[in-house]
């Protein structure tokens, strides 16, 4: 027994030292990105900063927001994440509806086929050709309208809908609810923790999709903040262009006020800002939501 409960306490040990050295490989060096994106640019090129600024500015960020291309790219950001998701989530959650009643006809064999564009892709090529052929590419409709439906979160969603108990729905029917009038004013009130999830997971997939902007969209008007932050983490050439437009921010850059690296950490913080923001909002949500959608049947 007491052999046993030894190593127990050992695999405890192990297991809560593994947890606490990812925690710091992911917290220490985002702590080192607000450190440098505080710090003025010139400074941190001597090295030495780890967590705390050495020399305190909000030069960087004051920087950034001056500049028409990010702004452009964070309005882009804003839009395509927020109608994405809106739309995303309630067509999802109609579908999910749908799948989970079992009067509906060849419910098995549907789901089947949608299960099975979860395990098979046609590639990127192919990909791209249906977006051309549809007028999609280069447009802001290209982020929003080919991420409407994702077979995980469908699945999700429709798990969690069968959870809910028959007789409730039998209930409203009998009161003189229509379908419609069934899913938006009994079902979807019901599975706020699931909704909070997948909406959660549209936000953030729409948020930091960089993919998209770099591969299907050739204007650079309406490329989003992750795309432009993804060739900001590349290559210098378009920070350089951005700022010399502006001839008087160029020759503070000359005297290493700010530098390409400065400017990169801040907008690091602007991507990664919101997706913190609102996280612990839906936190309450998320384990429920997940756990009964995903296990339960």
């Amino acid at each position: 027994m007491k052999y046993n409960d030894t190593v127990h306490k050992i695999i405890m040990i192990l297991t809560w030292l593994c947890i606490i050295g990812l925690c710091l490989s992911i917290i220490l060096p985002f702590l080192n990105i607000i450190a440098l994106s505080f710090n003025d640019g010139g400074d941190a090129q001597k090295g030495g900063i780890y967590f705390v600024p050495r020399d305190f500015t909000l030069d960087n960020y004051i920087e950034v927001f001056k500049q028409s291309t990010i702004l452009n790219a964070l309005g882009i950001s804003l839009f395509r994440t927020i109608v994405g998701t809106v739309i995303s989530v309630f067509l999802t959650a109609m579908a999910a509806y749908a799948l989970k009643s079992k009067t509906l006809p060849y419910r098995k064999t549907i789901t089947f086929f949608i299960f099975f564009t979860m395990l098979f892709s046609g590639g990127v090529i192919p990909y791209y050709l249906v977006l051309n052929d549809l007028n999609l590419t280069n447009t802001i409709w290209v982020y929003i309208i080919p991420s409407l439906y994702s077979v995980w979160n469908l699945l999700i969603m429709r798990t969690f809908f069968l959870t809910i108990p028959e007789n409730i729905e039998e209930a409203a029917i009998i009161d003189g609810c229509n379908e419609f009038q069934l899913f938006t004013r009994i079902i979807i009130p019901m599975s706020r923790p699931v909704i909070a999830t997948i909406a959660l997971f549209n936000a953030v997939s729409h948020w930091n999709d960089w993919f998209t902007g770099s591969f299907f969209v050739r204007d650079s008007e309406l490329r989003p903040l992750a795309t432009l932050l993804q060739e900001m983490l590349t290559t210098q050439k378009a920070l350089s262009d951005a700022l010399k437009q502006n001839s008087v921010s160029y020759e503070m850059l000359e005297r290493v006020t700010i530098t390409g690296d400065s400017l990169k950490m801040a907008t690091i913080i602007i991507v990664v800002i919101p997706v913190l923001f609102i996280y612990p909002f839906i936190q309450k949500h998320f384990n429920k939501g997940v756990n009964i959608g995903s296990m339960k049947d």
